[in-house]
């Protein structure tokens, strides 16, 4: 990262949830709580921690909420810039929008549905290569068996070559903003980009055995605000 460049972080929170139903009804998912805080607001306070304290919010469904909940991030050690969408824009798309928020230097990216205990201060000694990415890939949980890239002396990549299982990518992510050149805007997933990325050996990635959790139904939602209760963890 170049001088005078801070690492900025935008959390994806655009989505409808709707396997999450009807508890996204009238909340959003990033606002649905566990362990006595809203999903979004673990994410807010772990990067606060890390010394990343520029985040940027993207949102469609029930966006509202989330701005009159969150407002400026001031109480959780951050400063909140929003990126509204009306519609969503899928991942890519609303990555690229966010764009002119995001700055010039590589960012990270964390969706909104998950919960994790990584260390995000890692990503601070990682060098992303123009056009690239970094990834942070996780043992496959019970519900995605298959996993999703494999990696293989640092590098992520799609295509079976030996052994080696796939793993499952978290969610998390630190990209070079040239990652997008040439996308145009409306919506786009960003699975192509990485794959494209990927194929011209410009994504690195990591494997995290730590904690780590994708919301994706009430019943895992439940099951993390269990965890969290137990351990005291709020």
């Amino acid at each position: 990262m170049g001088a005078g460049l801070r690492m900025r972080a935008m959390i994806l929170a655009a989505g409808r949830g709707e396997r999450m139903r009807p508890l996204t009804d009238h909340t959003p998912k990033p606002l649905l709580v566990a362990g006595g805080r809203r999903l979004i607001e673990h994410h807010l306070l772990a990067l606060a921690a890390a010394g990343i304290d520029e985040v940027v919010i993207n949102h469609a469904h029930l966006g509202e909420q989330i701005e009159a909940v969150l407002g400026s991030g001031e109480r959780y050690g951050v400063s909140i810039h929003y990126s509204p969408e009306g519609a969503a824009l899928e991942t890519g798309g609303g990555i690229l929008h966010a764009l002119p928020l995001l700055g010039a230097a590589p960012f990270v990216v964390v969706n909104g549905d998950i919960w994790c205990d990584y260390p995000f201060a890692r990503l601070r000694g990682v060098e992303v290569r123009r056009g690239g990415a970094h990834l942070v890939l996780v043992p496959n949980p019970p519900q995605h068996p298959a996993g999703d890239f494999l990696l293989r002396d640092g590098l992520v990549g799609d295509e079976d070559q030996g052994e080696g299982g796939r793993l499952t990518f978290s969610g998390i992510g630190l990209y070079h903003p040239s990652l997008f050149d040439g996308c145009q805007a409306g919506p786009f997933p960003l699975a192509p980009l990485l794959r494209r990325a990927m194929a011209a050996g410009r994504v690195s990635g990591e494997r995290f055995t730590g904690r780590w959790f994708d919301i994706g139904t009430p019943e895992r939602l439940q099951q993390l605000d269990n965890l969290l209760r137990q351990r005291g963890e709020s």
